[in-house]
C-alpha cells in the first residue's frame, strides 16, 4: 500500500514515485511484477488518475517500470539497480550541503550524528 500525505509540501506525484521505488527496494514489488493499475490506485488513494499517470510516466522515463499496452506496467528486471544509480547521484548533493554546513560552523560530529541517527532509525 502506498502512503500519500496530501498535506505534504511535496507534490503527490513525487510521493507516488518515492513510494513505488521504496516498495521495489523492499521487495514488495519484485522484478517483473505488475504494478496496480491507474484506476485501482486512483480509487484506493482518492487521487486523480492523471496524477498517477504522471508518476508512472516518470518511472518509465527512469527505466524503473515498463509499460505493456493492454496489460499494465511492470517492474523492470533491473529496477533496484536503476534506483540505486539515481540515489548515488545524490552523493554530490550531500557533498555540497556538507560544505555549506562546514562553512556555517556545523561540526563534523554534528553532521555525522545526524546521518547516524537516520541509519539507526531506518535499521529497525
Amino acid at each position: 500500500m502506498l502512503m500519500i500525505d496530501k498535506l505534504s509540501s511535496k507534490p503527490v506525484y513525487e510521493q507516488i514515485i518515492d513510494e513505488i521505488e521504496k516498495n521495489i527496494l523492499l521487495g514488495i514489488y519484485p522484478p517483473e511484477s505488475v504494478l496496480p493499475s491507474l484506476r485501482e490506485l486512483s480509487v484506493t488513494l482518492s487521487i486523480n488518475p492523471n496524477t498517477i499517470q504522471k508518476s508512472y510516466t516518470e518511472l518509465t522515463r527512469r527505466g524503473i517500470i515498463k509499460p505493456s499496452p493492454g496489460s499494465g506496467c511492470y517492474v523492470s528486471p533491473n529496477a533496484k539497480e536503476m534506483i540505486r544509480q539515481n540515489a548515488l547521484q545524490k552523493l554530490e548533493l550531500i557533498r555540497t550541503i556538507t560544505e555549506e554546513l562546514q562553512l556555517a560552523g556545523i561540526s563534523k560530529e554534528e553532521i555525522l550524528a545526524t546521518v547516524s541517527a537516520v541509519y539507526v532509525h531506518n535499521d529497525k
